[in-house]
Order: structure tokens, then C-alpha cells, then sequence
């Protein structure tokens, strides 16, 4: 049976993704009520501009007062889109404080502040939910949190930025180079203005950290994340990289140490074989790829941001939420009891292909080869070319930890021999 007192539900944000979300609410309020128990009220929507038109969006809701807003206290849920850190942490705080649960598509601040919310959240028994946080409308943190619950999961392995995906597809399809990729994904939409959160892995990086945190139940903060962007990709990386049967993308990598002990999180460019799943991830779209012990792997796809995507999936939290909110109830909160450390980048073990400037001349690959057995780190392959007396000779290893790797390459540096390191990156998903 269906109740008459509606939830009312405080917007704060009006932008892309809360003018879509007003106006789903809006058009679908009738499903939205048959599903939920109940019918939503949009009970106020706070912005920066108050005077722009909002099509389909009553004025007299909207208010520049989002602190006031949020302390009503008879508000329901609150809707939380616009971004950054502050004010949108006191905001978020304030609503909880005041009887409201919260969902928002915050990776940057649940990724640095997510502990905190959280405890605010289980200290008031309110929700606190975020599916498009990451990877826009694509389901990855509820099934993470409710549907491998049960599982033990070990690797997370995903392409969570649509801006940097479509650059490097570009790249390696039409063989342009990186600006003109970016000028490209700019003058599209894909790219903003300032595209340095995304192609220097920033973005990546805090949906990293959630994900980590979910899958690992552990507490994973921003600051514990590797981070390394991809301005630095080149055409020749990527004509490598076909020679090798792979392809390059900007992955977020989620792992279990082999012992169970530890846990990383890291984001940076790597090659991937041809015949993996997230090889053939196009355009701006996202993928994440999860291992777990009993169902095996699974592959999340779809759409990673804009407008309608990530609406979707604050109006699945927004269901959700709102079914606790009649039952009297809350849904899962945060679980971090495993409490795993989370190991430096420096522990992490995976391949490499480093591509080196070299003199052409005998003796050059005896002398390279027995750095790198110096250093504990084995080679898979090797292939050199060249003319005039310089060379290219590129190095595949087997497994070696970062550490060992920098540690070979600093002491390459030093041969007479050896004019330059063209590029290292790591090859992963095998």
C-alpha cells in the first residue's frame, strides 16, 4: 500500500547532471512513487545563479541558500551534485545532522572524506550512497558492496575516465598524436577546458580509492593511491605496442597482495593484450573488469559520465534510499573491518616495456641484459634496430616490482652506452 505523505528531496546543484536528475524526477514521478511506496517531492534546489532559467523547474524552489536549505529538518534526502570539496562536505554533514540520508556523485570528496562521512552517517542512522561516483550510470559499487558480499574479491582492473579513453582510442586508431587527440575529445565535449584532473589521472584516481575501499574492506584514502597520467603517451608507445599485440590505456588497478596481507591502488597508462575485454573499450566509455574468488570474472560496461548516465545513477540511490527511509531502515554503510595497509607502488609487481636509446655498436645488449640480471629482473624479450651508429632496443621482462624496475633503469642511465630512456610503461591484464 502506498503512502501519501511524500518524501521531499533537496537538490543541491543544477547543473548537467542536476537538471537531469529534476527533470527525471519530474517526468517519471509516477513510477518513481509506484517503486519506491511513496511519491518524491522536489522540495528545494540550491544554485550559485538563481537567475538562469531551469526548464521544468518551479522557481520558487530554488535558493542560494543551500546551508538552509539542508537544515530544514524536514527533508528526506538530500541530492548532492555539485562536486568539490568544500562546501559540499559541511553541506553533506550538516543534512545528515539534521535527519536527512545523502546521495551523491562526490568521488573526490568520498574518496578523501569518505571514513568521516560514513560515521556521520551510521552516528545519525542515515544512508549515505554513491553509485555515480564512479563509472557514471554503469552498476559497480552496489554490486561490489551487496551483490559480491558474499565473494573475496582480488583485483579490480578498469578504464573509469571517458575523456582519457577517448584520447588514447584516438590515438591508436587514427595514429594521432596525443594534443591532436585532445583537441579533438575538446572540441566534442569529452574534454573540459582545462583537462588536467582527467589526462594527469586525478579523476582516476579518487574512483581508485572507492573502489579499493569497497572490494578490499579497507579504508583507502586518495592520498594511498599511485597516480601517474598519460601526457606522456606517444604514437611510437603505441606503434610498440601493436608489435607486442596490445594496445595502451589509462587503467585504475585495485589488487590483493598474493598473501592476502596488503593491498594496492594505482592509476597509470599501461599496455594491455589485444584479446583482453577492456582492449575493445571505445570512444568515451568505461569498463571494469573484477576477479573474485568464486565468480570468477566479471566485466562492467557502459557509459562513464554525462548528464543522463550519471542521473541514472543517483536516481537508483535515490530509490533505494528513499525504500529505507519508509521501512525504517538503512542500507549498507561503510566496511572497513579487514583494515589491510596499503603497500607503496614501490611493492608492486608487473611487467615492463622499456624502450632505450642506445649506441650501435657490439656489446651494447651483453651490457644492458646484465644490468637488468643485476637488479633481479628478468628479461622476456628483447628487439633492437638501427643504423648510423644509434639504435632503439626495447626490453620486455618477466614480473618485477617497481622498485627493482627503477632501480635497473637508474643504473641503464648510467652506461656510456645508453643515449636515453624513451619510455618505460607497464604491461598488465595477462
Amino acid at each position: 500500500m502506498m503512502r501519501t505523505r511524500p518524501l521531499k528531496v533537496a537538490l543541491l546543484g543544477c547543473g548537467v547532471v542536476g537538471s537531469e536528475v529534476a527533470r527525471i524526477m519530474t517526468t517519471h514521478a509516477d513510477d518513481l512513487a509506484a517503486r519506491i511506496g511513496a511519491p518524491v517531492e522536489l522540495a528545494g534546489v540550491a544554485v550559485r545563479r538563481p537567475d538562469k532559467v531551469r526548464e521544468g523547474i518551479d522557481p520558487s524552489l530554488v535558493t542560494t541558500d543551500a546551508s538552509a536549505l539542508v537544515k530544514r529538518g524536514d527533508i528526506d534526502v538530500v541530492v548532492e551534485v555539485i562536486g568539490g570539496i568544500e562546501p559540499a562536505r559541511t553541506l553533506i554533514t550538516t543534512a545528515i545532522e539534521h535527519g536527512a540520508s545523502v546521495v551523491s556523485a562526490n568521488k573526490a570528496l568520498i574518496a578523501q572524506d569518505g571514513a568521516a562521512l560514513h560515521a556521520a552517517a551510521d552516528e545519525h542512522g542515515k544512508d549515505l550512497y554513491y553509485e555515480a561516483a564512479v563509472a557514471g550510470a554503469i552498476p559497480l559499487i552496489r554490486p561490489l558492496r551487496e551483490s559480491l558480499a558474499g565473494d573475496k574479491v582480488n583485483r579490480v582492473l578498469g578504464i573509469v575516465n571517458g575523456t582519457t579513453n577517448f584520447i588514447l582510442d584516438a590515438m591508436d586508431t587514427t595514429g594521432a598524436g596525443y594534443q591532436e587527440a585532445l583537441d579533438e575529445a575538446t572540441a566534442l565535449g569529452y574534454a573540459e577546458a582545462d583537462p588536467t584532473a582527467d589526462v594527469e589521472g586525478f579523476d582516476a584516481a579518487a574512483k581508485a580509492a572507492i573502489l579499493a575501499g569497497i572490494a578490499f574492506h579497507t579504508r583507502v584514502r586518495l592520498d594511498d593511491v599511485y597516480r601517474e597520467g598519460m601526457t606522456e603517451v606517444t604514437a611510437a608507445d603505441f606503434a610498440s605496442a601493436k608489435e607486442m599485440g596490445c594496445t595502451i590505456k589509462l587503467l585504475a588497478i585495485c589488487e590483493r597482495a598474493a598473501d592476502g596481507g596488503s593491498v594496492t591502488a594505482r592509476v597509470h597508462p599501461a599496455m594491455i593484450p589485444l584479446s583482453h575485454p577492456l582492449a575493445n573499450v571505445r570512444e568515451a566509455y568505461n569498463a571494469v573488469f573484477v576477479e573474485s574468488e568464486a565468480a570468477g570474472q566479471l566485466m562492467f560496461y557502459g557509459p562513464g559520465a554525462g548528464g543522463s548516465p550519471t542521473a541514472s545513477a543517483v536516481l537508483g540511490d535515490l530509490v533505494a534510499v528513499c525504500r529505507n527511509r519508509i521501512g525504517g531502515a538503512t542500507g549498507p554503510g561503510e566496511s572497513a573491518y579487514a583494515a589491510l595497509p596499503v603497500s607503496p607502488m614501490g611493492d608492486v609487481v608487473t611487467r615492463y616495456h622499456i624502450s632505450l636509446d642506445v649506441a650501435d655498436k657490439p656489446g651494447v645488449l651483453a651490457q644492458v641484459a646484465t644490468v637488468f640480471a643485476e637488479h633481479g629482473v628478468s628479461i622476456d624479450t628483447v628487439r633492437q634496430s638501427g643504423k648510423d651508429g644509434e639504435a632503439s632496443l626495447v626490453v620486455v621482462t618477466h614480473r618485477a616490482s617497481d622498485a627493482a624496475l627503477g632501480g635497473t633503469v637508474e643504473a641503464l642511465r648510467k652506461l656510456d652506452t645508453v643515449r636515453g630512456v624513451a619510455s618505460i610503461m607497464r604491461v598488465e591484464g595477462e
